[in-house]
């Protein structure tokens, strides 16, 4: 199983490596380094959205309100600013927002015992809808004056490479660390690939589930604040949008198993890789947006398809009602 998952993110490499020797054939100039740091840049928001989703994926769950939550907490944010609330005071407000619904999340799935899927969408929804109607007068709210120089976190620069490729760095080295060295870490992953073992051993199963919708929560806030910092403003619609489906590709097709307990971050990593120079290649080839959504879709599918096949599901699997 192990040299399964291992091959499956050595073919999603190779074909990375592909896709780049033929875009810069077909492209004069894709392999410059200014357009090696601008695909990178582009997709260093979905490789932290890819690390907080593996996070939860590992643990044998899914976070289908993760982008929701990123986009109407932050959204706040931003327009608490607005009406003249301190910058500090308005994130603290917005980043506890955010951390509450993920505790929800997990209490909804580890102690409710609602399935993932069904937990998380409808939570989606929910924010979304509540955001919209009690909290933001419009879907897009615009970076106010008094935010402006988080904008750096977004545009900005250090020593010539744009700083979102070292936030995204960041948080994969945070992500590794935490899987590797915490003992919360291990929990999370010894649950995800067997619960009721994990309980005989005397892990505290339910907290960990808690806990790694909680950390998906906090990793989303930060991806919505370079989001926001990188076209000043927040567009809500993302809620709404497939945007959640191209971060379970980048999990799924990297080599996290959605039965749980298998991968880590370096499969982000490769997942974002691939997906970042398709994305790249295919924009700069003038594809059409919906052609581009059927190709991510078959792609996600023939991902889930190898992934059933490596990693077949088992009756707890079935039970917790994984995808």
């Amino acid at each position: 199983m192990g040299m399964g998952r291992l091959s499956q993110e050595q073919i999603v490499f190779g074909l990375a490596l592909l896709l780049c020797v033929g875009f810069a054939l077909a492209l004069p100039g894709f392999l410059t380094t200014n357009n090696v740091l601008n695909l990178v840049r582009s997709v260093s928001i979905l490789g932290i959205l890819g690390v907080a989703m593996g996070l939860v994926v590992i643990g044998r769950g899914i976070d289908l309100s993760l982008v929701a939550l990123m986009a109407v907490s932050v959204a706040w944010a931003l327009h608490m600013v607005g009406t003249g609330m301190p910058l500090p005071q308005a994130l603290i407000i917005a980043l506890a927002f955010s951390l509450f619904i993920g505790a929800v999340n997990g209490w909804l799935v580890a102690y409710v015992e609602i399935p993932a899927i069904f937990a998380t969408l409808a939570m989606g929804t929910l924010i979304y809808g509540f955001g919209r109607y009690f909290l933001l007068d419009l879907d897009v709210v615009y970076m106010p004056e008094a935010a402006r120089h988080i904008l750096w976190l977004g545009q900005g620069t250090l020593f010539g490479v744009p700083v979102p490729i070292f936030l995204f760095a960041a948080v994969c080295l945070g992500g590794h660390l935490f899987l590797r060295y915490a003992k919360s870490g291990r929990y999370l992953r010894a649950v995800g690939d067997n619960m009721l073992a994990a309980r005989i051993t005397g892990v505290p199963a339910r907290p960990v589930v808690v806990l790694q919708y909680v950390l998906s929560s906090l990793i989303g806030f930060m991806a919505g604040i370079v989001t926001a910092a990188s076209v000043a403003s927040m567009n809500t619609r993302l809620a709404i949008s497939t945007y959640v489906y191209d971060v379970i590709l980048v999990v799924v097709l990297g080599g996290i198993g959605l039965s749980g307990g298998r991968g880590g971050i370096r499969n982000v990593i490769v997942g974002t890789l691939l997906i970042g120079v398709l994305l790249n290649g295919m924009t700069i080839l003038d594809i059409q947006y919906t052609v581009q959504n059927v190709i991510k879709g078959a792609i996600l599918l023939t991902a889930i398809v190898i992934d059933t096949i490596l990693n077949p599901r088992d009756e707890q699997t079935a039970q917790q009602g994984d995808i």
